[in-house]
């Protein structure tokens, strides 16, 4: 493992899945707005089973925490039997799908997990419109804009945060330590880079746990190891546990955290160098044992 300003905590948590499948990094949040879903017959299905629901019955869709929007399209269309391009189409018109404007178009990050209805002679633009219904409604639920101006920032800002936390985070117990970290470091003097893999992975289209030095060459904005601050936009749909964390970060002088465990995922945040240091030692040594 190389010394890095950062090591990745999504060890535990990314599920690396073969090419064309979905990956999902995150399971569903509790106690979420409950979305509207299918009234009478129904045919509950997820993930590759929902391409098996029978023609002509409603099949209520489950998309997780921590889906990229690709695989939320792709996972629609899968459910839907409906061409993957007419959801492409549908996620580029931002203002018909009733997006926040602090989305800025883009639907990315605001495709809410949760349980939708894919019934017969529903659109896809219906469909998503539901997802960014459901984000509205957690956002309103939560205190998306009031919690942002508090926190002295913009709510898309927040998503932002709130999509590296859902990626970063190998439990819900750490995502409030893991976004106050990315707000210490944001804010730290002088300006320190957040150097995480995950949005960096996200604009390379991988999985990957961790970014390769090729990777790290890449010129795009969400390279987080060549830029300051924040990247362009979400990397990933947060859940509603997210974005609460990135809400309301737990109080703490952390500006490192590390999966000492890579098996278990249990991961510790120091606030110096020296003790980010001292937490790989223990990651390496923990590694050795298990091999």
């Amino acid at each position: 493992m190389r010394p890095r300003g950062m090591a990745l905590a999504a060890a535990a948590a990314v599920a690396v899945l073969a090419a064309g499948t979905v990956a999902g990094v995150r399971g569903l949040s509790g106690e979420r707005p409950a979305p509207a879903v299918a009234t009478g017959p129904m045919t509950r299905a997820t993930g590759e089973d929902a391409a098996s629901a029978a023609p002509g019955r409603v099949t209520a869709v489950t998309v997780r925490d921590g889906y990229r929007l690709a695989d939320v399209l792709r996972k629609l269309a899968q459910a839907s039997g409906r061409p993957l391009a007419e959801f492409e189409r549908a996620a580029k018109d931002g203002a018909a799908l009733g997006l926040p404007d602090y989305a800025k178009g883009s639907l990315e990050g605001f495709a809410s997990p949760g349980t939708y209805e894919v019934a017969p002679g529903r659109s896809a633009q219906q469909i998503l419109a539901d997802m960014v219904k459901q984000h509205r409604s957690t956002a309103d639920w939560l205190g998306l804009v009031e919690g942002a101006r508090r926190l002295g920032r913009g709510p898309r800002d927040v998503m932002i945060v709130a999509s590296i936390v859902q990626a970063e985070s190998s439990s819900l117990a750490d995502m409030p330590k893991v976004a106050r970290t990315i707000y210490n470091r944001l804010d730290h003097r002088p300006p320190m880079m957040l150097k995480m893999d995950s949005p960096l992975m996200y604009a390379l289209g991988k999985y990957a746990v961790e970014a390769s030095d090729d990777d790290l060459k890449s010129r795009s904005r969400y390279n987080t190891y060549r830029y300051h601050g924040l990247p362009p936009g979400p990397i990933l749909n947060p859940g509603r546990d997210a974005i609460e964390a990135a809400l309301r970060p737990a109080t703490g002088s952390w500006l490192y955290y590390v999966v000492v465990d890579p098996k278990t995922g249990a991961t510790k945040f120091a606030g110096s160098p020296a003790e980010y240091e001292t937490l790989v030692k223990e990651r390496k040594r923990r590694t050795r044992a298990e091999q």
